[in-house]
């Protein structure tokens, strides 16, 4: 540990009191900050380091949450930190008008990463942009309107993207999301359908599965909704069907082995192109795969990313293929800030780190680890229902009781849980259309240590809840 960090944990570092901060943030952030806000007692950070988060008063936290699945190869990693430094004393904005090495340099280094014949890169600022972005090529491309994505997914705040999010807490009472429609999740867990043989995963369902060897009913059960859909609610032909490899704010759901492999048949048999949200998923987050789509056995027409894709720095970016950037080219698309010279050089650096680093077998073992010690922690209550995901992409579902038929917590039981786990020093995220899900996504450097104190910490924040209301 650096000189820096000895004089912060030395002295207190205020630059103002935390009650004139609380009054500048009531008067003049946004009010959706101040909703959105997670704990009673808010958390004033200051400083970052690898996976570690520091407060204005010295107190140190595990960051199991990453800034939302955002940091990937660790806070303030010294190797991206240098990178972002140096671009910044040769140059900070230019225009793509313009050649300059950094945007060349980085995607093809982003290329090299993805499958023919995903080589034409589109950068952007966030998540939101880019999925934004990949809905215009795709109804561009196929001539056709209608979207389809599934209930309870997320992808992005924007007045276009607004209506792929099928969860009502990102919605508001405007028209938004003309030509979007959503089909049932497929949720092996909470959903309808589901056994114990049904999803990629270290950690199966508790519930109890009667398929024949090789066959999945959920599977089937789940596609037969999707036919559904087609028959209902849209066209003859549509333009595009999205899906994250693994879901997000949605409560990292799995689903069955075959599902977005049949999805994407029935979609291109319709018209439409497939498109793989990454932007939680990506870059080696799911342990097996740099991608998540490569452990579906799919192939997405197009593929949108951010978050872990600068270590936090403001980027995304949609990679398809030469025929749909073809399509896309009859108009000029131009982004100001889109692959600018600082986003080129931290994103470059942390492809570098992460390979470097062996970030994705990080994820491999220590979600792996984490998701079997959770698995143990979920026998032990009642109120767990479920744990899944695979790598550091993990949700851990809380119920009434696990006969209640899978009837989520409440939002108040949710929070108190929530709250203990922060104040004995671990940050954690929620996610689900009921908030009934705690979401583990930390930065891929954690390691066994840490992964032990997580545990030990939820184990005792549970049973503290348990004493207290049973």
């Amino acid at each position: 540990m650096n000189i820096f960090f000895v004089i912060f944990f030395l002295y207190r570092v205020h630059d103002m009191s935390k009650e004139h901060m609380m009054e500048i943030r009531r008067q003049n952030c946004n009010p959706m900050i101040m909703k959105v806000t997670y704990y009673k007692k808010p958390v004033f950070i200051h400083q970052g380091h690898m996976q570690w988060l520091w407060d204005v008063d010295g107190r140190r936290y595990l960051d199991l949450f990453a800034g939302v699945a955002t940091v990937s190869v660790g806070h303030c990693h010294p190797k991206v930190t240098a990178a972002a430094e140096k671009q910044l004393r040769k140059l900070w904005h230019t225009t793509n008008i313009y050649v300059y090495s950094p945007l060349h340099e980085y995607v093809d280094k982003l290329a090299a990463t993805l499958p023919e014949p995903l080589k034409v890169i589109y950068l952007t600022n966030s998540g939101s942009e880019a999925n934004d972005l990949a809905m215009l090529m795709a109804r561009l491309h196929t001539g056709n309107f209608d979207i389809i994505t599934l209930r309870g997914s997320y992808h992005g705040g924007s007045p276009q993207t607004m209506g792929l999010t099928s969860n009502s807490a990102y919605k508001y009472p405007i028209a938004i999301g003309l030509g979007c429609h959503n089909t049932m999740c497929p949720d092996v867990f909470a959903g309808p359908w589901g056994g114990s043989h049904c999803r990629d995963s270290p950690i199966q369902t508790i519930r109890n599965c009667s398929c024949p060897q090789g066959l999945c009913m959920a599977n089937d059960k789940y596609i037969g909704q999707l036919k559904e859909v087609f028959a209902t609610s849209v066209p003859s032909r549509i333009a595009a069907f999205f899906g994250e490899p693994i879901m997000g704010v949605g409560g990292a759901v799995q689903y069955p082995k075959n599902f977005l492999k049949d999805t994407y048949k029935l979609v291109r048999e319709r018209g439409g192109v497939c498109i793989a949200d990454e932007v939680q998923t990506g870059f080696g987050r799911t342990g097996s795969h740099f991608w998540g789509f490569q452990g579906h056995d799919i192939m997405p027409d197009i593929v949108t990313m951010a978050k872990g894709i600068a270590n936090g720095f403001p980027m995304g970016a949609v990679v398809t293929t030469h025929e749909i950037a073809a399509s896309f080219g009859r108009g000029v698309h131009f982004n100001t800030f889109g692959g600018n010279p600082v986003a080129c050089a931290i994103a470059s650096s942390v492809l570098d780190t992460m390979k470097e680093d062996g970030t994705q077998q990080i994820s491999h073992e220590m979600g792996t680890y984490l998701l079997m010690g959770l698995s143990k922690i979920r026998d032990k209550y009642e109120i767990i229902g479920d744990v899944r995901g695979k790598g550091l992409q993990i949700g851990v579902e809380m119920v009434k009781d696990k006969v209640s038929n899978r009837e989520p917590l409440p939002p108040a039981a949710m929070s108190e849980i929530f709250e203990d786990t922060k104040d004995m020093g671990v940050l954690i995220g929620k996610g689900g259309v009921y908030g009934q899900t705690f979401r583990i996504k930390p930065p891929m450097c954690i390691t066994k240590d840490d992964a032990d104190f997580f545990l030990a910490v939820f184990n005792q924040a549970l049973n503290n809840y348990m004493e207290a209301h049973h």
